[in-house]
């Protein structure tokens, strides 16, 4: 309550325009995840636009970088000039639209105050988006299958946002979940003997979880001579590239170890490329295309229609000739209650029309372009 002129004034009763606020907000994000859950036509011009202006309004840190750069809303000339921030920058700015329902966190452990940190104000996009794209990719086929994740239970590690998709994904798809990973790490035996009883039943399952954690399956598969074969239609999911693995593995000694130790052939095996950051990811395009009757090469990672990503020279952050390598630029619609435009430190290039190849991280040092990026946001 606010006193004025010797008489108490119900603040909120005196800004209407509060209410409208959280009103178009709502509305705004509720329109999206309602065109993303019903599949509709997007026009991603139109909706780039209207995500800038959102966050150009609510979004403090955000609006003075934006404005440093001499972009506004009203200047804005197309969808790819809305100004990118560094993905570093999630480790330095609270980057959200509003109060969040949920904070998810960078993987981390010898720094934990440098982790990045990704508020979202409505969970509900989030989970729309990283359904919607979960289910084109990974299960074309429609497919309900007994999820066996090889990540933390969200109990574990709460601001894991690897270990809320996986929640989601068991919840709307799977056909009972079990989780492997504990705060001792990955429960070998017990998954060995629920790998031998699939094999029994006959059971067709979805096995996903980090890459380094398929590897030390793969290893103690090996040594123990233990080979697999689940059920017709099991698939393989994973994430997470190099980080953390123990040993070497190349894409390929990946996909033959997935047949050799499971049974499940390369096509079934889909690798996702998501940050956290972002609230949309990228899947192999192998199960789709497969599901659509196209040839599987090449492998690439493909996007959901929300989600656009360029490729940039390192130095000049202009886009790169179509085949050569630069920094991934993502435009995500899903991040409306953030940032919508995300500068990586991966490498990467586009294939054909519509996919793109994810070479790995950019050496050392932060490239030239992305850091002054970084350093104008820490001006503003």
């Amino acid at each position: 309550m606010l006193t004025l002129a010797g008489k108490r004034v119900d603040t909120i009763a005196r800004r209407p325009y509060a209410r409208r606020r959280v009103s178009s907000v709502r509305s705004l994000e509720a329109e999206l995840t309602a065109a993303i859950t019903t599949h509709d036509a997007l026009d991603f011009e139109t909706w780039a636009r209207r995500i800038f202006r959102h966050q150009f309004e609510r979004n403090a840190p955000y609006r003075a970088f934006c404005e440093r750069r001499g972009v506004r809303p009203e200047t804005l000339a197309r969808w790819d000039d809305v100004p990118a921030v560094p993905a570093a920058a999630f480790r330095r700015h609270d980057l959200a639209c509003g109060p969040p329902e949920a904070v998810f966190r960078t993987s981390g452990t010898t720094a934990p105050e440098t982790r990045g940190h990704h508020l979202v104000p409505h969970l509900a996009l989030y989970r729309a988006s990283a359904l919607a794209a979960f289910e084109r990719f990974v299960l074309p086929d429609d497919a309900r299958l007994a999820c066996l994740f090889l990540v933390p239970p969200p109990e574990l590690l709460p601001d894991s946002s690897l270990a809320r998709m996986c929640t989601w994904v068991g919840e709307a798809f799977g056909h009972g979940v079990e989780w492997f990973v504990g705060a001792g790490g990955l429960d070998l035996e017990r998954l060995l003997d629920r790998l031998a009883g699939a094999e029994r039943r006959g059971d067709a399952v979805l096995v996903g979880g980090v890459t380094s954690a398929f590897i030390q399956l793969f290893d103690i598969c090996a040594s123990r001579r233990h080979v697999f074969r689940l059920g017709p239609g099991s698939r393989v999911m994973d994430t997470g590239g190099a980080k953390g693995l123990l040993r070497p593995l190349s894409r390929a000694g990946f996909l033959r170890a997935c047949w050799t130790t499971l049974g499940v052939a390369g096509y079934a095996c889909v690798n996702e490329y998501g940050m956290t950051e972002l609230c949309s990811q990228r899947y192999e395009s192998v199960l789709r295309d497969r599901f659509d009757g196209r040839g599987l090469a090449p492998r690439r990672w493909l996007a959901p229609p929300w989600l656009r990503t360029r490729v940039l020279d390192p130095d000049t952050l202009e886009p790169t000739r179509a085949g050569d390598v630069g920094l991934l630029c993502h435009h995500d619609l899903a991040n409306a209650g953030s940032v919508a435009v995300v500068l990586t430190e991966d490498l990467g290039r586009t294939i054909g029309d519509d996919g793109i190849e994810v070479m790995g991280r950019a050496a050392m040092a932060p490239p030239r372009g992305c850091g002054l990026l970084l350093a104008e946001l820490g001006a503003a």
